[in-house]
C-alpha cells in the first residue's frame, strides 16, 4: 500500500464535499455510491450529502441487504449490483441509424454522440482491476471498441481502498486488493476512529495532483498514516472467501469432465445474472430496429450473455445447449481461457457473482469442489 510520498494529504469530509463538487466543476459528470431502493448503487452525484454515509451492506450468497453503520462511514460497503462497466461499456448503446435517401438508396449515419467526461468516485481496487482488465479485452488487442476508447480516455478515477470486505468478497486470493497501487488519479482511505473521520488522499496523475491541490487539505501525519495501513492491512486479512491455492488455469483445463460440473449445473437456473453483474463480461450482440415505415432503422448494441441459448445459434442449433456446457463455458473461460486470450484471469474477486445469483452458486466454493475432486482421483490412480 503505497500511503507515503509528498501527495499523501488529508481530506476531512467537507473536502470530500469540495472534491465533487469541484470535479463537476470541471465540466465532469461525477458518478459514485448513493442509497437507491434499498440498495447503493452507482448513479449521478452532485453533493457530498449523496454518498452512502452511516450506510453498510450484510452479503451472503444469493442475499444482499442494507444495514445502519454507528460509524458513519462513507465507503465500509462491498460491491452493490453495478460495476463501473455500466457506463465505460454501456448495456445498450445505438451504433448507427439508416433512412431512405431520395434515390432509394440507404443514407447511414454513424452515432458519434461525445461520451460524458466521468470522474469516478468510489472505485474499488477489484473494481480498477477489473476496468483494466477491459482496458486490455477492448482497447488493447488488433480489433479496439473506439467508443470504449473514448469513455475511458476521458475518464477520471478516484479509488477508494478497501477497509471493510465482505462475505463474499475475495480479491486478495485473486491478487487484486484491498489495496490500490496503480491505474488511478486519486487514491483515498477513509479512517474513522478517535482522531476523526478523514480521507488520506494521494495522486498518481499529473490532473490527480492539479485537483488535490485546489482542495483544502492538510499534512497527513505518521499516525494517520499507520491507520490507513493498518485498515486495509486487516481487510486482508477478513476476506469472506478465497480462491483454492491453486493453478486455476491448470485446473479448468483438467477437470472438464468432472463429477462437479453435473451437481452444479443441477442447481443453475442459466438466467445469466452472474455475467449481467460480472465486471469484466464483455460480450455483446446487435440489434436492427426499423419504424412502420421501413424508412428508418436503427442498430443498437447490448450486452449479451453465454448463458443465453441465442449467444451460440448456428444453423443446427446452439453449439452449447445444455446447462451444464454453458456454466462449464462460463466459469472455464473467466478462470482458465481468459489468460490465453488476455494474459490475466477474468475474474478480480468482487463476489457480485455469488451475491446475486438467485440459487446462492458460489464460484469459490465450485473451485475448491473441483480442486477436491481432481485431488481424489489423483489419489486413486496412484
Amino acid at each position: 500500500m503505497r500511503t507515503g510520498g509528498r501527495d499523501a494529504v488529508v481530506l476531512d469530509r467537507d473536502g470530500l464535499d469540495g472534491l465533487i463538487v469541484l470535479l463537476a466543476a470541471r465540466g465532469r459528470t461525477v458518478i459514485g455510491p448513493t442509497v437507491r431502493d434499498g440498495a447503493i448503487v452507482l448513479a449521478e452525484i452532485s453533493a457530498g450529502g449523496d454518498l452512502p454515509y452511516g450506510w453498510g451492506v450484510d452479503l451472503e450468497a444469493g442475499r444482499y441487504r442494507l444495514r445502519p453503520r454507528t460509524d458513519g462511514a462513507a465507503f465500509a460497503h462491498s460491491a452493490g449490483p453495478q460495476s463501473w462497466k455500466t457506463f465505460l461499456h454501456p448495456q445498450r448503446e445505438r451504433q448507427w441509424t439508416a433512412r431512405t435517401g431520395p434515390d432509394g438508396v440507404p443514407l447511414v449515419t454513424e452515432d458519434d454522440t461525445p461520451p460524458p467526461s466521468y470522474a469516478f468516485l468510489g472505485v474499488r481496487p477489484c473494481d480498477l482491476r477489473a476496468i483494466q482488465v477491459q482496458d486490455r479485452v477492448l482497447t488493447d488487442g488488433p480489433h479496439t471498441d473506439p467508443r470504449y476508447r473514448r469513455r475511458r480516455e476521458r475518464a477520471f478515477l478516484v479509488v477508494v481502498e478497501c477497509t471493510e470486505p465482505g462475505a463474499t468478497c475475495f480479491c486478495v486470493s485473486m491478487g487484486t486488493g484491498p489495496a490500490a497501487d496503480r491505474g488511478y488519479d486519486l487514491a483515498l482511505t477513509e479512517v474513522v476512529d478517535d482522531g476523526g473521520h478523514r480521507f488520506l488522499a494521494r495522486s498518481a496523475s499529473d490532473e490527480g495532483s492539479a485537483v488535490l491541490a485546489e482542495l483544502p487539505t492538510r499534512p497527513a501525519d505518521d499516525g494517520l498514516r499507520a491507520a490507513a495501513r493498518e485498515g486495509v492491512a486487516q481487510a486482508a486479512g477478513r476476506m469472506g472467501r478465497a480462491m483454492p491455492d491453486v493453478d486455476l488455469r491448470v485446473l479448468m483445463h483438467e477437470t472438464l469432465t468432472a463429477d462437479r460440473w453435473n451437481d452444479v449445473t443441477a442447481r443453475c437456473l442459466t438466467c445469466g445474472n452472474c455475467t449481467m453483474v460480472c465486471p469484466t463480461c464483455f460480450c455483446t450482440t446487435a440489434e436492427d430496429v426499423t419504424d412502420l415505415t421501413g424508412e428508418h432503422t436503427e442498430r443498437w448494441r447490448r450486452w449479451e450473455s453465454c448463458y443465453d441459448l441465442e449467444f451460440t445459434h448456428l444453423q443446427n442449433g446452439p453449439v452449447r445447449a445444455s446447462a451444464l456446457s454453458r456454466y462449464r463455458q462460463w466459469a472455464t473461460h473467466k478462470l482458465g481461457t481468459w489468460y490465453d486470450q488476455f494474459g490475466s484471469s477474468g475474474c478480480v474477486g468482487c463476489g457480485r457473482c455469488i451475491v446475486w445469483c438467485p440459487t446462492g452458486i458460489d464460484i469459490t466454493e465450485e473451485a475448491h469442489a473441483l480442486n477436491q475432486e481432481r485431488a481424489e482421483a489423483r489419489q486413486a490412480a496412484s
